[in-house]
């Protein structure tokens, strides 16, 4: 298409609006420091975002299904779900993931589970992303040891890791190691990658997560560049040069409801993070203060009720990312409230990205909504009010002090309270469920699909007959392997090709965390 655009009418359009002389942004651009008009000069004119949709369920191979289900109908990145014992670090066949097995997304324990979730996935054209934390590093070993075993130079890789373990111990709990080592850990991903995967994002600080656990716009903020802090501070004080790691951080932001407070959201986090790489930390690579983030829709904000509701409200969502400037999106499906999405409703949700592209003209215009008087005025008062959070973190001694304080924590749940009591008292209007509500209690009943609960025991079955197939030199060479892990683990040594060699000698997940947690010990609720 011609950068020369114009609407149906045959009206001309500017690449970006400009903002009105006298406001202390004036003559800000799209593509310039400090980016609150957006990363890129052209933006959407130049490359649409990248269509992600989170997925993962049952198995490897039910998964596996459904990615390139979903690369057929337009989506062009993975997503990568995985379930809870995966997450935390227990192996399919372990006890304590009984019932939890494929769940809430994919379990992985061994390399062959990695070959069977990307069979027929090209590891270089398709760009991965995983949703993994406590274990981060040992997925990522999966996935370096999947390309090896295809013959291909892993610094090929692209993608993104999460490896964001500060909003686990904040928001999402799922931590498996204390603190100090879990940010041993997440340090570890970042030197490795700097030096072996150049086109691999090693971590995406989330603020997804602390805004779905009830936190304000501003709190959202704060929380996750105040975690995007540490990390830097922990990957300088390891000796790793922080200009490389900030250009390759990635964000994770939440899209909710209120639309306009929502799209000044994305534009404040840009100038912020800019602000705080430039003079917090004296990087002066503008490529480094480029806040580049992804975008899911609100899970929090998808009702059971009437379920067939939240289309709509995933549709305001994503455009007010769009018009916010995400580099990358996740929709929803409407009946994620009720279970895992149906085919058709991933479908529908994959649409909906695709009008907002190809539809509604959004795309022609860089930051279409900046000089607005109201956008410039709530995009100053979030960075405002950010800062001013920021400034309180600093004052209780920095990050860690204050999870380990739980100040972030009470931020979190003082502001969930605040909302919840204004949905019961009717303050806040929340359509089919407070206002507006059906008198047919079936009236807008969805299709809900549901994992067959025969996946689990076979899953566990497979798994538990692979292992007891191990011959008795792969036995040694994994005893041998975990050993010179659990040295490594003892000592200060990055634990990544330890990990890697593990995963090529047929370790599982599970007896490499067993490995890990014998030398860190385990997070026992108190920080």
């Amino acid at each position: 298409m011609s950068d020369n655009r114009q609407t149906p009418s045959g009206i001309p359009l500017p690449s970006f609006p400009p903002v009105p002389e006298g406001s202390p942004h004036a003559g800000e651009e799209p593509g310039k420091f400090p980016y609150t008009r957006g990363i890129h000069a052209d933006m959407y004119r130049g490359r649409l975002w990248t269509m992600r949709q989170y997925s993962g369920f049952g198995t490897a191979e039910e998964t596996n299904r459904r990615f390139r289900y979903l690369l057929k109908q337009g989506q062009s990145g993975l997503s990568v779900a995985f379930d809870l014992p995966t997450q935390i670090g227990y192996d399919s066949d372990d006890p304590t993931a009984q019932g939890e097995v494929g769940k809430v997304g994919v379990p992985i324990s061994t390399l062959e589970d990695m070959e069977t979730l990307l069979d027929q996935i090209s590891l270089e054209d398709v760009s991965i992303s995983m949703t993994i934390n406590a274990t981060a590093p040992i997925l990522l070993a999966f996935l370096v040891a999947l390309a090896r075993k295809r013959g291909m130079d892993p610094a090929r890789l692209r993608g993104t890791l999460q490896n964001d373990i500060l909003k686990e111990f904040v928001a999402r709990h799922t931590q498996r190691f204390p603190l100090k080592p879990s940010m041993r850990l997440v340090v570890d991903v970042l030197e490795y990658s700097t030096r072996a995967l150049p086109k691999w994002n090693p971590i995406s600080v989330s603020g997804y997560h602390v805004r779905e656990s009830g936190c304000t716009a501003s709190e959202e903020l704060a929380i996750t560049f105040a975690h995007g802090i540490a990390y830097l501070e922990a990957t300088r004080d390891r000796g790793v040069e922080i200009d490389t790691v900030a250009r390759r951080m990635s964000f994770f932001f939440n899209g909710q409801m209120n639309f306009f407070e929502e799209i000044a959201k994305f534009r404040a986090a840009r100038r912020l993070w800019a602000s705080i790489v430039r003079e917090r930390f004296g990087i002066e690579d503008p490529l480094a203060a480029r806040l580049r983030f992804h975008t899911q829709t609100a899970g929090a904000a998808l009702t059971y009720q009437d379920a067939q509701n939240n289309i709509a409200r995933v549709t305001i969502q994503a455009l007010a990312a769009v018009l916010g400037g995400t580099q990358s999106l996740h929709t929803n499906s409407f009946d994620e409230a009720l279970g895992l999405p149906t085919e058709e409703s991933a479908r529908t949700a994959l649409r909906t990205q695709h009008i907002i592209a190809h539809e509604t003209g959004v795309t022609d215009v860089a930051d279409p909504l900046g000089g607005s008087p109201l956008i410039e005025m709530l995009t100053d008062r979030l960075e405002e009010e950010s800062k001013k959070l920021l400034q309180d973190i600093d004052e209780r001694g920095g990050t860690l002090r204050a999870i380990e304080e739980g100040l972030l924590q009470q931020w979190i749940a003082s502001s969930s309270y605040r909302y919840q009591l204004a949905v019961e008292r009717g303050e806040q209007i929340v359509v089919g469920v407070n206002e507006f509500k059906s008198d047919d209690p079936a009236e807008g009943e969805s299709e809900v699909f549901r994992i067959d609960p025969a996946l689990e025991t076979t899953r566990v079955e497979t798994l538990r007959q692979r292992k007891s197939a191990r011959s008795e030199n792969t036995h040694a060479e994994i005893e041998r392997s975990l050993a010179a892990l659990k040295s490594s683990a003892s000592g200060s040594e990055n634990l990544m090709e330890p990990l890697i060699s593990c995963v090529e000698a047929g370790a599982s997940l599970g007896e490499m965390v067993t490995c890990l947690t014998e030398v860190f010990g385990e997070y026992q609720g108190d920080l």
